[in-house]
């Protein structure tokens, strides 16, 4: 159950806790709020809520999936992904929207951490993830144009509208907004990574923007008013929930509920690596499902881990989960502390905050590895899904990308490898296996991955001339699967040799193909006897018994002579 795996984690996590390890995690926690204020507030209007939506979701999620978490690195809030998402959510449905979805994406996936399915997030193939995470890199990049040039253009369903609407209709862009973006722009790209590590870059870029549209009275929109408290005036409310349309939120649950998943495993595989500590993947959805339960009902936005904080928090020493803790309470002082500040933040501040990271959130080492090595099939389902993302809304990205994953998964795994050869006798004796030698027609074919359906097209080709073949074994080491279409074609091959006097032969199976041959009958119908540990004794019983189709050989090339 979830409740003992989180006991056992805390137990294992705070185990010879003391104040040194406190005082680590208290100057990673105050490192990552850095870090996590500009990009909560950014996130949150990218996401068509607010700001202040934005900072509460960063405050909730770090206090509740932080205690629920499945690892002490891990970090949640608003993520640019979640963000592209919830924009499409907010033109379509409003802000109703984003709370009714995400409440009902926090329900699947609590159901899925306890019924203990994570595991299966895990099938999604690296190149449609970085495909998905390229193409939502894209729509965050389009979607703070407007900001960044200090423009309003029309709404658009898809990102790719969004684009070919700039070239479509003239525009002119606000020189001052346009300069406070690359303002910070520039700083996040120029600000040298030693002191990235004492100050966060988007940070640095964001105050100086802001001091810079202060000194010069500029009239770049900015933030606006920041309530100081944790339950906003505009957050979900049963009453308002659209009981009878909920069937429209299906799609976009879906939606928000794999993404969810993905990113926070993505997540938790990056801080393992990094710490060593494995992510109990069931109780990290279980987090985020009781987080994004609770959340809507403050007025934030659908959250998840988030890779750049916990990397920060890793990065900075943190020991424990304190580290969110400590982040989301750094996160709530601000909000009563700095909020005078924070309202004057001009929004092209923070279009330019969301373009680098937009750039910087592509997987660019799994794409250059993917391109460089010219893997095809990659190739084409990391294409497909990014336009998929772009050009289509992201529900249909979705499952385009599911099944592509279940494609490149059956194109991978559906190939066998077939190799028949003919007895080596001098082979044999070189190992000092005894053999006379005398019978030319027992074969053996070596058999490499699963027999099932999509892979009994090879295998009755590889056996479609069986001529001059009186005992056909089959050496099975390498295959572990075989389903039912792989026993009938076992049974059809059975039934060809039978009627030409042959017989059929076992050798190295599997103890899971061994039991499916069981249950299909293939073991009764061919008799325990031509089963074998090894394709060398099948080959010696194989001669030993003789046959009649060799009897037979012999007398027609009698006659024939």
């Amino acid at each position: 159950m979830p409740r003992r795996s989180l006991v056992r984690l805390y137990r294992d996590e705070f185990k010879g806790y003391s104040l040194a390890k406190f005082q680590q995690d208290l100057l990673a926690g105050l490192t990552v709020a850095a870090v996590a204020l500009p990009l909560a507030l950014a996130f949150g209007v990218a996401s068509g809520a607010s700001a202040a939506a934005g900072l509460v979701t960063a405050i909730l999620a770090g206090i509740i999936m932080g205690l629920l978490g499945g690892a002490p690195y891990q970090i949640s809030g608003p993520t640019g992904a979640m963000s592209a998402v919830l924009i499409v959510l907010v033109t379509r449905y409003g802000l109703e929207g984003i709370w009714v979805a995400g409440l009902l994406s926090g329900f699947i996936l609590l159901l899925v951490g306890i019924m203990r399915l994570g595991r299966f997030i895990a099938f999604i193939p690296a190149p449609v993830i970085s495909g998905f995470t390229s193409g939502i890199a894209l729509i965050i990049f389009i979607g703070q144009i407007d900001n960044l040039l200090g423009i309003k253009t029309a709404a658009t369903e898809t990102a790719a509208q969004k684009f070919l609407g700039y070239f479509s209709t003239p525009i002119t862009p606000d020189w001052q907004s346009l300069t406070l973006g690359l303002v910070v722009i520039g700083t996040m790209i120029f600000w040298p990574a030693k002191w990235n590590a004492r100050f966060p870059s988007s940070l640095m870029g964001i105050i100086l923007a802001t001091l810079l549209n202060a000194a010069l009275s500029w009239s770049a929109p900015m933030i606006g008013a920041i309530p100081r408290t944790l339950l906003l005036a505009d957050r979900l409310n049963l009453a308002n929930v659209p009981f009878a349309n909920l069937s429209d939120f299906i799609a976009p649950t879906l939606t928000i509920t794999a993404l969810g998943a993905v990113e926070s495993l993505l997540c938790g595989a990056v801080g393992s690596n990094m710490t060593g500590v494995r992510l109990q993947a069931n109780q990290e959805l279980v987090a985020q499902g009781v987080g994004n339960m609770i959340i809507p009902f403050f007025g934030g936005v659908p959250a998840t881990a988030a890779i750049a904080r916990s990397s920060v928090g890793i990065k900075s020493g943190g020991q424990t989960r304190m580290v969110s803790i400590i982040h989301a309470v750094g996160l709530l002082l601000s909000m009563f502390l700095l909020t005078p500040l924070m309202e004057r933040i001009p929004l092209a501040a923070l279009a330019g905050v969301l373009m680098v990271t937009a750039v910087r959130m592509n997987e660019w080492d799994a794409i250059k590895f993917i391109f460089g090595k010219r893997f095809k099939t990659d190739m084409i389902a990391f294409i497909i899904t990014m336009f998929a993302t772009i050009v289509l809304d992201l529900t249909q990205a979705i499952l385009i990308g599911s099944f592509l994953a279940g494609a490149v998964f059956l194109n991978k795994i559906a190939s066998i490898d077939i190799t028949v050869q003919d007895v080596d006798i001098k082979r044999l004796r070189e190992r000092g296996i005894e053999t006379a030698g005398k019978c030319k027609h027992v074969r053996v074919a070596f058999l490499t991955g699963p027999l099932f359906f999509a892979a009994t097209g090879q295998f009755n080709e590889a056996f479609s001339d069986l001529k001059e073949t009186h005992a056909l074994i089959l050496s099975m080491r390498g295959v572990s699967l075989v389903d039912t279409a792989g026993i009938e074609a076992i049974h059809r091959l059975h039934e060809r040799l039978h009627k030409q006097g042959g017989t059929l032969m076992f050798a190295g199976v599997h103890d899971n193909a061994r039991n499916m041959m069981e249950r299909g009958g293939l073991v009764e119908t061919i008799g325990e006897k031509n089963f074998f540990w090894s394709s060398d004794q099948a080959i010696v019983e194989a001669e030993r018994r003789g046959c009649k189709f060799c009897w037979d050989s012999e007398k027609r090339e009698r006659f024939k002579r």
